[in-house]
């Protein structure tokens, strides 16, 4: 298996598709054989026996920790502290608390649950946003996060009133008009907005 090889040992098919990838690819993937080949016999045991772990989950196992890793990676340093302090704090809880809460998540709606993979902030507001985000086109995804992350808690607030009153016809308008107004203009955008 390729992966398991040193970087420097890459057969000629595999060095030959390695040029052909973009630069980004090329980087991730020499900076991962490199990682490898700093590795102790150890480390590469353990490597192979989480991707043989990997290997045994279902494609929906697979496509939803891909997802919760994608979401991590989207987070800010302050949202990631933020998670990890609340982890530790679920941790040190008692087991039958710690199942009660896992009981009390698994029974909100599914939609709501993934909201949270956006974050503390954005998944305690996205309840009240998901109308403006249901079907929101995945071109749109990474500038609406931005906007709605670039927003005050009391801004989403409004926004979300905003969401609610448009009909589900007019919420493509709604979403374009807060992705056009510049960032520092969006507050009086809301505010105009919610007066109309």
């Amino acid at each position: 298996m390729a992966a398991l090889l040193p970087a420097q040992a890459l057969p000629p098919e595999l060095s030959e598709t390695l040029a052909r990838l973009p630069p980004a690819a090329q980087a991730r993937l020499q900076a991962n054989g490199q990682r490898w080949d700093s590795w102790n016999e150890d480390q590469r045991r353990e490597f192979g026996q989480r991707a043989a772990q990997w290997g045994e989950l279902s494609a929906q196992q697979r496509g939803e920790r891909r997802e919760r890793y994608l979401a991590w990676q989207a987070l800010s340093a302050d949202e990631r502290a933020q998670v990890q302090a609340a982890a530790a704090r679920f941790a040190a809880l008692p087991a039958d608390q710690q199942q009660a809460l896992r009981a009390q998540f698994e029974a909100i709606d599914r939609s709501e649950r993934r909201g949270w993979l956006l974050g503390p902030a954005l998944g305690a507001d996205y309840p009240a946003l998901q109308p403006l985000l249901a079907q929101l086109p995945e071109a749109q995804h990474a500038a609406m996060l931005a906007a709605l992350r670039g927003l005050t808690p009391a801004q989403r607030k409004d926004l979300a009133v905003l969401a609610q009153r448009t009909q589900p016809q007019d919420r493509e308008r709604l979403r374009a008009g807060l992705l056009a107004a510049p960032p520092a203009q969006r507050a009086a955008w809301l505010s105009d907005a919610l007066t109309r």
